[in-house]
């Protein structure tokens, strides 16, 4: 089976509505479904989770080369940038791939801003995600499925210092008991993207980033989750 190849496209005409949809083809067929970035989630104090207001960004020019990060995938990489026609249209389209699940993505360069497509963190800020593992974990009391929404909208968010949050909290040495299989899950996740950004900065793979993250965590009997 070819990588699967994902458009991401906002097209707005007379008359229409503006709409942002996500087409993934495969020798199987093509999907469509909503594209919405996920901004990292934070509580009110009463419960019920928050979205976290941000100052807005400027727009960021990309190149071919460029490692980027976005929101929802992860790491990935420019491949070009190309003017091509999608449904009568002519959009200037950013074209990145991600190796490990072998898919590309096409965002449109117009909305590229709006979908939370983002250069790498700087070094600056990535230390601040790093220093924030060593915190005190806080762990809210409230449902799990609550706190396990709330987590993977961090993680879904692209921000380094929302996805450390995670892994902060969720963070156990390995074998504890109390440790439930979808905590572990949602703990991998979020640290699997922090190696994959890390790495990218350190221009190093992803087991040692991974095992630079590991060290931070003062966590050594555990299976690298890649």
């Amino acid at each position: 089976m070819k990588p699967a190849a994902v458009v991401a496209a906002s097209l707005e005409s007379d008359g229409a509505v503006a709409r942002e949809v996500v087409a993934e083809t495969s020798d199987t067929g093509a999907k469509v479904a909503p594209v919405r970035s996920a901004p990292a989630a934070r509580n009110d104090g009463g419960g019920k989770p928050m979205l976290l207001a941000r100052a807005p960004a400027k727009a960021e020019k990309f190149v071919a080369g460029d490692h980027v990060v976005y929101p929802t995938h992860g790491v990935g990489k420019v491949e070009r940038i190309a003017v091509e026609e999608i449904a009568g249209h002519k959009l200037e389209l950013i074209h990145i791939t991600f190796e490990e699940n072998r898919m590309t993505l096409r965002v449109p360069v117009a909305k590229a801003r709006s979908a939370g497509l983002r250069k790498l963190a700087t070094r600056k800020l990535f230390d601040e995600a790093l220093a924030m593992l060593k915190g005190r974990a806080r762990i809210k009391r409230t449902m799990w499925s609550r706190r396990a929404q709330e987590y993977e909208a961090k993680i879904n968010s692209g921000d380094p210092l929302a996805v450390a949050e995670v892994v902060r909290d969720l963070r156990r040495n390995a074998g504890q008991p109390d440790q439930s299989f979808s905590e572990r899950q949602i703990f991998e996740a979020a640290l699997e993207r922090l190696a994959a950004e890390l790495a990218a900065l350190d221009k190093t793979d992803k087991p040692a980033a991974l095992a630079k993250l590991l060290t931070i965590l003062e966590i050594t009997d555990t299976r690298p989750p890649i």
